[in-house]
């Protein structure tokens, strides 16, 4: 049994240690959660910082510090391992997988209400910021995992060109070049081999095999019309 909010069964289950999955959630009436630069800097920051065991103080990471330094500053006593994540302008999709009983709970508890916090102050606003409990997906077999691992990373392409999955793009590469650069999902730190966020030795390496960023992007593609394809 997995303890999470089941868009289809809609009833409560337990998250297995060693088990895959997609969370996902949205702004409250779809609203954008991410202005500007500075909000989706401070969602990526807290993806590192709360995943530990140990009490955190965000101001207490703040003080006197530079983003790099604390984005890139060794974290204790994880609690998840995240496989990929993306940050959308009203939503987010985090791969992961529980690292302690109750991790992904936890984990999910702090990070909204921490941004929740960060963004009512900010925009002096009061109230919910996310359309209620996070919501997931067990990632059951290797091909659900490739396809949401590519899903994840292809997801900014709906900000180029919405309808590009239905005709494709018009101008592919211009398509490529912008969800490789995406400053704000997991791509780079995979490009780059240089994980900050990310825990790659808890997730398949579906890197390694190529060489090329251009292949590397095709297998994406093809992990996710396979899929599709698959499903129909």
């Amino acid at each position: 049994m997995y303890l999470c909010y089941n868009v289809f069964m809609n009833r409560k289950m337990a998250f297995v240690q060693g088990e895959y999955y997609h969370v996902y959630n949205r702004g409250v009436e779809k609203r954008i959660m991410f202005s500007d630069v500075i909000d989706y800097k401070r969602f990526i920051l807290l993806l590192k910082i709360f995943n530990t065991t140990n009490n955190v103080v965000v101001r207490d990471f703040l003080k006197s510090k530079t983003y790099k330094e604390i984005i890139t500053k060794r974290i204790d006593d994880p609690i998840v391992a995240i496989g990929a994540y993306c940050l959308m302008p009203n939503h987010f999709h985090i791969l992961i997988t529980p690292l302690v009983k109750n991790g992904i709970e936890k984990y999910m508890q702090k990070l909204q209400t921490g941004y929740a916090m960060y963004f009512n102050q900010k925009y002096t606003r009061s109230g919910s910021l996310f359309q209620g409990t996070f919501k997931s997906r067990h990632l059951d077999t290797d091909e659900y995992l490739r396809y949401i691992y590519s899903y994840i990373h292809l997801n900014p392409a709906k900000l180029k060109d919405r309808d590009w999955k239905e005709r494709g793009s018009k101008d592919f590469q211009s398509l490529k070049d912008f969800i490789l650069n995406y400053k704000y999902s997991s791509i780079g730190e995979y490009l780059k081999d240089d994980f900050i966020v990310i825990d790659s030795n808890s997730f398949p390496n579906y890197r390694k095999n190529y060489k090329s960023k251009e292949e590397y992007f095709k297998m994406m593609v093809d992990d996710w019309f396979r899929y599709q394809n698959t499903e129909v």
